[in-house]
C-alpha cells in the first residue's frame, strides 16, 4: 500500500486526500454528489478498494486514470444521463465537461441565449429568475437592494 497523500492533484484541482473517494471527487467543478459516486465505483473496482477509502491511500498512477474516468465517462460504463452536456447544441455528442471547460461552455451558453434574445437569455443578463419562480415576494437574486426600508 502506498503511503498516504493529504493533497492529490486530479484535472487541475487540488483534493483533499484525507476524504473518502466518492466525496474527495466532488471538489473537481463539474463533478457533483451522484456523479461522483459513479465515478468512484468505477475507480474502486479497478484498483480493489472501497469507495469509502480515502483518496490519498490510492497509487499514484491512479491520478491520470481518475481524471480519464472523469473527462470520459461514457467510455467507462458510466450512463449517458449523467454527463453534464448531453446532446451537446454544436456538436450533437454526449460530453462530460470539467474545469475551465465547463465554465466556457455555461459563457457560451449564456452568450447564444442573449443573442437570440430569447426570454431566458434575456432573463440572464438582467440577473432575475429564469425557471418561473416568483418575483413578488423574493426577487433578490445577489443584489444588495433593500426592501421595506428608505435607502440614506
Amino acid at each position: 500500500m502506498a503511503e498516504m497523500r493529504n493533497i492529490v492533484r486530479i484535472a487541475g484541482f487540488d483534493l483533499d486526500g484525507t476524504k473518502p473517494l466518492w466525496f474527495a471527487l466532488t471538489g473537481i467543478k463539474g463533478v457533483g454528489m451522484n456523479y461522483g459516486r459513479m465515478v468512484a465505483k468505477v475507480i474502486a473496482e479497478r484498483y480493489g478498494v472501497s469507495v469509502n477509502t480515502p483518496l490519498g491511500e490510492l497509487p499514484p498512477e491512479a491520478d491520470s486514470f481518475i481524471e480519464d474516468v472523469v473527462k470520459n465517462p461514457l467510455k467507462y460504463g458510466i450512463p449517458r444521463w449523467a454527463v453534464n452536456n448531453p446532446k451537446d447544441w454544436w456538436t450533437g455528442e454526449d460530453k462530460h465537461l470539467v474545469g475551465t471547460d465547463l465554465e466556457t461552455h455555461l459563457m457560451n451558453v449564456k452568450k447564444r441565449l442573449f443573442e437570440i434574445r430569447s426570454w431566458r437569455g434575456i432573463r440572464l443578463a438582467k440577473g432575475l429568475k429564469v425557471r418561473g419562480q416568483r418575483t413578488r415576494s423574493h426577487p433578490r437574486k445577489n443584489k444588495i437592494s433593500v426592501v421595506g426600508r428608505k435607502r440614506r
